[in-house]
């Protein structure tokens, strides 16, 4: 308990340092990017794809979005047009890169360097495949500290349930490790892990959250989802169902979407979420390619984790209803680029 305590104390603080690159190549002039995009309806994705079209315009680049829309012929296309744009870089963000491996072959074939925000388990080269840097806070690290804010929040007596998805790697290291953290919490129990896709989350979560509420009653007190995204279609059955509002504690392990940020200004059942620097990751995303074009190592930046609650939402970007860090990297990354 006082461990948990402790970290999720630790990752609450409000506009911690820059930690990343302080140096790096000048931006070279006129290049063009392209995005493929797993599925824009998931706002994380939308973050970092907002955010690199920021970091484009001090480059003086260009930058096209090609969305896969969560299907396999969707993605199909989308690196099919983009690949058939030509751009002198690609962003792969939040596909899986191993699973696409042969189309991001294609790309590599042609002297296209790749990097990837969320394309693998982890951050940094993702290994059997052209990603040379997949951006990305530490999902493990993530996923244990949203399981230890519910372990805090319960005074280690939680009931809880882990929404993941089995299509990603990123996702079910992250609803691993946070189960082994409710299991290593002796009064705490592990009620179910439910392998829901994100990609239908809007259809399958108001009847799952009925089913697992008829389940399992009182028993169940805190829910852990790999996303925020399956909150926004869960609410309405908790709602219907006369759950009080701090009834059930909603902790999500990513993104820091708008809708979750509402959601925990409001104290309405969602208290947590472990949001992403998204707009930050849009700059380090571009800032990495330019390295690569430059002939140079990427910078290997990984992003400190951070808790946002009900006591620190209002810092940070967060009256925006976005986890902004408030470290001045826009202008850390300008200088860089245009010193």
């Amino acid at each position: 308990m006082t461990q948990a305590q402790e970290i999720v104390a630790g990752a609450s603080l409000q506009a911690v340092r820059w930690s990343g690159p302080e140096s790096g190549p000048k931006a070279l002039r006129g290049k063009s990017i392209a995005i493929v995009a797993e599925d824009l309806r998931n706002g994380g994705i939308v973050g970092v794809a907002q955010g690199a079209r920021e970091a484009v315009k001090a480059m003086g680049w260009t930058l096209r979005v090609f969305d896969g829309a969560g299907t396999q012929a969707g993605r199909a296309k989308a690196f099919a047009d983009a690949l058939a744009a030509n751009p002198d870089g690609l962003i792969l963000c939040g596909a899986d890169a191993l699973e696409n491996k042969a189309e991001l072959a294609l790309f590599a074939d042609k002297g296209i360097p790749v990097v990837g925000w969320h394309a693998g388990a982890r951050p940094g080269p993702i290994d059997g495949t052209p990603v040379a840097m997949n951006v990305s806070t530490d999902p493990l690290e993530v996923a244990r500290l949203t399981a230890m804010a519910a372990v805090a929040q319960s005074n280690g007596h939680a009931g809880v349930v882990i929404l993941t998805d089995s299509k990603y790697a990123i996702a079910m290291a992250k609803a691993k490790a946070m189960e082994s953290v409710i299991r290593a919490c002796r009064e705490c129990t592990v009620l179910e892990v439910r392998d829901v896709a994100i990609s239908e989350s809007a259809q399958k979560m108001p009847a799952i959250t009925t089913e697992l509420l008829q389940r399992y009653g009182k028993r169940w007190t805190h829910t852990l989802a790999i996303n925020d995204i399956y909150f926004d279609h869960a609410i309405a059955s908790l709602t219907k169902a006369a759950i009080p509002s701090d009834g059930i504690s909603l902790l999500s392990a990513g993104d820091g979407s708008s809708s979750a940020f509402l959601r925990i200004q409001a104290k309405t059942y969602q208290t947590v979420t472990v949001a992403e620097p998204l707009n930050l990751h849009g700059w380090q995303v571009i800032d990495e390619l330019n390295r690569l074009l430059a002939g140079q190592p990427v910078s290997g930046f990984v992003a400190p984790i951070h808790l946002v609650n009900v006591d620190n939402i209002a810092f940070d970007g967060g009256k925006k209803l976005l986890y902004d860090p408030d470290n001045g990297y826009r202008e850390i990354y300008r200088y860089q680029w245009n010193p």
